[in-house]
């Protein structure tokens, strides 16, 4: 097995490396993990049930109050409508999240995971965010343990790493002083993973964080990895600062390159040496951007996005169709497949 990549060396990598070394140096990496050379994607939907958060992030504008005239709580009806949407085209999964609702409890949630996964059996549910599951847990007056625990029961397959941003307090304290600290986020994972509910970690970068911040957040990452194996993909993406708080406190922020993204989407391939499957942002950095990151680590180009609207809201406007996919991924001379939630090939495009 290869050495394994200390804190210091990667932070060397960040900042001094030359990105064309980096790129190959992730590629051999992706290739040991990948070697038959097939990148991935999923046919899925994001059904944000509800756009009510009392967290109100400053690097988010999706949140509403709930006295805002757009303000809104999805019907079960109007979340039947979107699955049936999916499933016309060949859909497999619901990325389902929404903002932290001072008012649902548990057996709101309860009800609607149970309706979905009687009613559309074929449909993984990777969905709520840490965040959400550690405040259904307060407002429900149960542990988190239970709330994962109810919600598997019902049907609730994986969770999403939403919520990470950069897993370091003095970071979250100024763009999400009301989220979870980064050990609670970690330790809702551990806890999901423990209860055999797998998960993804992510990672939101170009705000206030320094190069230090991000790699004590890949190593958070990595640990818990070693702990419980409980982490499917890592998928990291860029601060879209459009219509935003944080972007209005600080005008001169400026907006991450590409060539930033790619240099720490490399670095996560190798220093992330237990995690599998790393996913592509094209949905923030474009389709050339996108296809870009599969030379520098990443084999899945995560979704084809049928629908949107946390990161749009806040600027990013790229969407793909399944056959644009499969061209990007043919176009490096990779094979594409279309995968389900578990990773697990469904269909091989040669």
């Amino acid at each position: 097995m290869q050495k394994r990549l200390s804190k210091k060396e990667a932070l060397d990598l960040i900042r001094n490396a030359d990105l064309k070394t980096l790129g190959k140096m992730a590629s051999e990496r992706k290739h040991e993990l990948h070697p038959k050379r097939i990148t991935t994607f999923v046919i899925d939907r994001n059904i944000n049930y509800t756009n009510i958060c009392w967290v109100d992030c400053k690097f988010c504008a999706f949140y509403r109050d709930e006295k805002d005239s757009d303000a809104y709580v999805l019907t079960f009806d109007e979340i039947d409508a979107k699955i049936d949407e999916l499933l016309e085209i060949g859909g497999t999964q619901i990325l389902f999240q929404g903002g932290v609702h001072p008012k649902l409890k548990i057996e709101w949630y309860e009800d609607l995971v149970e309706h979905i996964h009687q009613k559309y059996p074929t449909v993984t549910i990777h969905g709520f965010s840490s965040i959400e599951i550690d405040f259904i847990a307060k407002v429900s007056r149960i542990s988190v343990e239970e709330v994962l625990e109810r919600l598997k029961v019902k049907g609730l397959a994986s969770i999403p790493g939403a919520g990470a941003e950069i897993l370091s307090n003095k970071v979250r304290d100024i763009i999400a002083p009301k989220k979870i600290d980064a050990d609670v986020w970690v330790d809702i994972h551990r806890k999901a993973h423990k209860l055999d509910i797998k998960s993804t970690a992510t990672m939101m970068y170009g705000t206030v964080e320094s190069d230090e911040d991000i790699i004590e957040h890949f190593d958070m990452i990595r640990s818990l990895q070693d702990e419980t194996g409980g982490f499917r993909a890592f998928i990291m993406w860029s601060f879209q600062g459009q219509n935003t708080e944080l972007l209005r406190l600080i005008p001169d922020m400026e907006k991450p390159s590409s060539n930033r993204y790619l240099r720490l989407l490399a670095v996560a391939r190798l220093y992330l040496d237990n995690v599998v499957n790393i996913q592509s942002s094209w949905v923030t950095q474009g389709p050339y951007i996108g296809q870009m990151a599969l030379h520098f680590g990443a084999n899945d180009l995560g979704s084809t996005m049928m629908e949107e609207n946390v990161v749009s809201s806040a600027g990013a406007a790229f969407s793909m169709a399944k056959d644009e996919m499969i061209h990007l991924i043919k176009d490096i001379g990779e094979t594409a497949a279309i995968r389900n939630t578990a990773y697990e090939t469904l269909e091989v495009f040669e």
